[in-house]
């Protein structure tokens, strides 16, 4: 039943409700079944691949009988050594594929009751599965390509007298960085983070095929293109669109990760701008797909993502 609920449910149609209805051990057979597809759910060894095991019931574990390795649902994914129910955690996962703009750890602290850094933590676990889906992930076709600064804000002076042109490199701390996003008409979105826009160039040139139709504004940078691609440059100053270019499709990525700054996080910038960057694409690539549907994506993705070594206790983090 969990697993139908999660394959089939369309937009509107996944709530809270309905997933604390579900109760935990529901939660846990969708769970399996995300983890095990090939035996429906059925225990398979992660350490020698036997399908053979015995299974624990007292403690939901389970144990090989070829290699006696004992291990969960969870064992070796992006949540190995939880300490959340699974109903707790399908439910954060709905609200975070919910979020249309994206969902604050603040807010997942308090729907799901927990501390704030067990909700940080989760939701930087969420982003790093959805990570999965987009790596070697090569585009083609058209693809409109642009960059935006995040971060690195500088706060204006109290007295008129002692402001500067904070535009200016002087002015600058150092901290901003730019997102380069690279869009595929009708496909996929890729983004990555830099010092400045400029870095986008060879970035193209390794994740775009050859032969692909490119379109990018009138920043010199872009030039270099022209050497690789056929490519069509928007003067945005006089135009949105004109003679057949266009970037309104990178420029609809930049809207929703500029309202997630604005109306969510607040602050998106160092170390997790990748992240969120990230997020933004998945969303963006998954905007017409039901929430249920968009919850079974992320619980594949976590069932097959490897223990984070980043977001994980010191004692987790050895390789």
């Amino acid at each position: 039943m969990a697993q139908h609920f999660l394959l089939t449910a369309a937009a509107r149609t996944l709530s809270l409700k309905a997933v604390f209805k579900m109760g935990e051990d529901a939660a846990y057979e969708a769970f399996r079944r995300m983890r095990w597809p090939e035996t429906e759910g059925e225990a398979v060894c992660p350490s020698c691949g036997c399908p053979d095991t015995y299974n624990i019931t007292s403690r939901r574990r389970f144990k090989c009988v070829a290699c006696y390795h004992q291990f969960s649902v969870t064992s070796g994914t992006i949540f190995a050594s939880r300490k959340l129910s699974f109903t707790d955690l399908l439910a954060a996962i709905v609200i975070f594929v919910n979020g249309a703009k994206g969902v604050s750890a603040l807010q997942v602290s308090r729907d799901l009751d927990v501390q704030y850094k067990t909700a940080f933590v989760l939701s930087h676990k969420l982003r790093e599965a959805m990570a999965i889906e987009a790596q070697g992930r090569v585009l083609d076709g058209v693809v409109e390509v642009d960059g935006a600064y995040f971060g690195g804000y500088v706060k204006p002076a109290n007295r008129k007298n002692e402001r500067v042109d904070r535009r200016t490199l002087l002015a600058q701390n150092g901290k901003r960085q730019s997102v380069v996003v690279m869009r595929e008409r009708g496909g996929d979105t890729l983004t990555f983070v830099g010092k400045s826009e400029a870095v986008g160039v060879a970035l193209v040139a390794a994740n775009v095929a050859p032969g692909t139709v490119v379109h990018a504004d009138e920043a010199s940078h872009w030039d270099k293109l022209h050497a690789r691609y056929e490519t069509f440059r928007i003067n945005h100053s006089e135009a949105y669109s004109a003679n057949g270019a266009c970037t309104n499709q990178a420029e609809s990525f930049f809207s929703r990760l500029r309202r997630a700054e604005a109306g969510v996080h607040h602050r998106i910038a160092g170390e997790y701008l990748n992240a969120y960057a990230g997020e933004m694409a998945w969303r963006e690539d998954n905007r017409r797909v039901a929430n249920g549907s968009q919850a079974a994506m992320v619980v594949r993705s976590a069932m097959v993502s490897p223990v984070s070594r980043k977001w994980a206790g010191y004692w987790q983090r050895a390789a």
